[in-house]
C-alpha cells in the first residue's frame, strides 16, 4: 500500500495547482520499483482542502444548497487531480485504474462502513494497480463528509492484509516536535505502537494537530492497521528516490512504526 500526500503532489499555497514534476517523478519511481499487487492512494492538497473548507463539507450537510454545489466542486477538483496522477502512471507503463470513493463508499459519522473488497480484488487479481484518493462521500449520519486518503489507505490495507503501508509526506518522517517550527526537532527512526498511542494522547492533550508537523490525523488512522500487525513506513516523498527505496525495501530515511 502506497499513500502519497496531497502536500507532495500539489502546490500547497496555490489552490488547484498541481506539482507536476513531483507527480511524474513518483510515477517513474513506482514504475521502476515494479511492486507486485500495489494499491495507490493520494491526498487532495490544494485541490480538495480549500473547497472542502469553504463549503464546510467535512462537518456534513447543514441544509444549505450552496453545500450541494460545494460537494460537487470538491469532488470535481479531486477528479482533476486524480486524472493527472492517473495519466502519469499510465505514461510510465503502469496499468492503473481509478476507483472513485464517492461511487462505492459510504461512511457513518465519518468512518467507512461499506467494504470495497470486490472491485479492488478483481483489479489486483488481473494485475492492475487500483488508484484511489481522498474524496467527498455520502454519510448516513452527516449527509455527506470528506473521506481522507489516510483513513482510506489504512482501511484498504487492513481489508487486504497488506504487508505494509508506505506513507509519502513532505517531511522526512515522524518528529518529536514540529520540524517546521523547531530547529531542535529530532527524527524518530523507529516508533512502537505504544509510543504512537502516547504521542496521540500528548498531542490531544496539547490540543494541537501540528506538534509533529500535522501528523495527528495520520497517527490516528495508522493505529488500527498497526494493531493488526501491518507496519507503516513514513518517508519524504518530496525527495527523489525515497518512494522507490521504500517500495523496494531498501534503506531510506524515515520512520518505521511497528506493533
Amino acid at each position: 500500500m502506497l499513500k502519497v500526500g496531497g502536500s507532495v503532489i500539489t502546490q500547497k499555497r496555490k489552490p488547484l495547482t498541481a506539482n507536476l514534476s513531483a507527480i511524474k517523478r513518483i510515477a517513474a519511481e513506482i514504475s521502476e520499483a515494479k511492486t507486485q499487487k500495489l494499491i495507490v492512494v493520494h491526498g487532495g492538497g490544494s485541490f480538495g482542502h480549500p473547497l472542502a473548507k469553504q463549503y464546510s463539507i467535512m462537518e456534513g450537510y447543514k441544509g444549505k444548497k450552496s453545500q450541494l454545489l460545494g460537494f460537487s466542486k470538491t469532488h470535481e477538483a479531486m477528479i482533476a487531480l486524480n486524472k493527472l496522477v492517473l495519466n502519469a502512471l499510465i505514461q510510465h507503463n503502469i496499468p492503473a485504474v481509478t476507483v472513485s470513493p464517492s461511487s462505492c463508499i459510504v461512511t457513518k459519522s465519518g468512518r467507512i462502513t461499506t467494504p470495497i473488497n470486490a472491485p479492488l480484488k478483481e483489479l489486483i487479481d488481473r494485475e492492475f494497480v487500483p488508484l484511489l484518493y481522498g474524496d467527498t462521500v455520502f454519510d448516513t449520519d452527516l449527509g455527506f463528509t470528506i473521506l481522507s486518503g489516510d483513513q482510506l489507505a489504512a482501511y484498504v490495507a487492513m481489508q487486504f492484509g497488506a504487508q505494509r503501508i508506505v506513507m509519502g509526506i513532505d517531511e522526512d518522517g515522524l518528529f518529536d516536535e514540529d520540524p517546521k517550527a523547531s530547529k531542535s526537532a529530532h527524527l524518530l527512526s523507529e516508533c512502537t505502537l505504544h509510543e504512537l498511542k502516547e504521542m496521540r494522547q500528548r498531542m490531544r492533550a496539547e490540543n494541537s494537530t501540528d506538534v509533529t508537523g500535522g501528523m495527528l490525523g495520520k497517527i490516528i488512522e495508522l493505529i488500527p492497521a498497526i494493531e493488526k500487525g501491518i507496519p507503516a513506513l513514513i518517508v519524504n516523498a518530496a525527495k527523489p528516490r525515497s518512494v522507490y527505496k521504500a517500495l523496494k525495501g531498501e534503506e531510506v530515511a524515515g520512520t518505521v512504526i511497528k506493533k
